[in-house]
């Protein structure tokens, strides 16, 4: 039966097949969520680049190269630090990039989750390719309980616009991963049908009227109480609830994703308490 498991390919986001590396594996993440489960799978030793992005767990990524950031990518470093396997993924980092590493590295593992369940792959693909399969099955049992919690409750119907960007306004479309966590605690992001993942828009968009609440995110744009403000002075947002959300913990997949969807059931349960007028 070992034999087997051992033997069996695991198939990643882009449909490219990888059988289990050996413990001599030389991992470069260019993702920041993922590095952060690499070192959750005990993975920290074989990490040898990163991007300057990467900043979590910070007692271990400060120690390990980096290699760029996510779209400018230094290839000279990656090269030189002989990496075996790369891991990318599909909105993070540009498809030429990746094209261009995959001519002098062996392995580019490539992710894509779109929802929170998509995570239960992410980690048995990781620790099935790393040997890091208890460690894998850890998280999926934890990441289980935490979505079979959130699915017997109820929460109310929120139609919420999610701000990621600032000149130009951008929000994300229904099928990215943030869009996904938001429905875990019954949110609708709007436009409800973009043409784009993560669409600009004007503040005179008709549609902004049917928006029930304004999340600012604080990445990859850094909103903070002043933007709130203002935004709360706009006619089409009047009378909206405006808040700030922490990016991190609601579109870093991987191991962060419990922790985030624990923090989306408080922050919803803190939302509903604001505008009943719980103390």
């Amino acid at each position: 039966m070992a034999s087997d498991v051992a033997s069996t390919p695991l198939i990643d986001a882009a449909g490219q097949a990888h059988m289990p590396a050996g413990a001599d594996a030389r991992i470069v993440s260019l993702v920041p969520s993922i590095t952060e489960l690499l070192c959750d799978l005990d993975l920290a030793p074989q990490l040898i680049g990163r991007t300057g992005f990467c900043i979590h767990p910070h007692h271990i990524v400060r120690t390990v190269t980096k290699v760029g950031g996510t779209k400018a990518v230094k290839l000279d470093t990656l090269r030189a630090l002989a990496p075996s396997h790369v891991i990318v993924n599909v909105d993070e980092n540009e498809k030429p990039t990746i094209e261009q590493i995959a001519r002098f590295v062996p392995h580019i593992v490539v992710t894509h989750p779109c929802e929170p369940a998509d995570n239960l792959a992410l980690y048995r693909l990781l620790g099935g390719i790393f040997g890091r399969q208890r460690q894998a099955e850890a998280l999926c049992g934890a990441l289980s309980a935490r979505l079979a919690s959130l699915h017997a409750q109820n929460f109310p119907p929120r139609r919420v616009l999610y701000l990621i960007w600032k000149d130009p306004w951008m929000t994300v479309a229904p099928g990215t991963y943030i869009a996904g966590m938001l429905r875990e605690i019954g949110w609708q992001t709007l436009p409800a049908a973009p043409a784009a993942r993560y669409p600009a828009f004007s503040l005179d968009a008709p549609w902004l009227r049917d928006v029930d609440l304004v999340l600012l995110s604080s990445e990859p744009y850094r909103f903070q109480a002043s933007h709130a403000e203002a935004l709360r002075g706009e006619p089409v947002l009047a009378g909206k609830p405006v808040h700030l959300i922490d990016g991190e913990m609601v579109s870093w997949y991987g191991s962060r994703a419990i922790a985030g969807l624990d923090y989306l059931q408080a922050f919803a349960r803190r939302i509903a308490a604001d505008q009943s007028g719980t103390p």
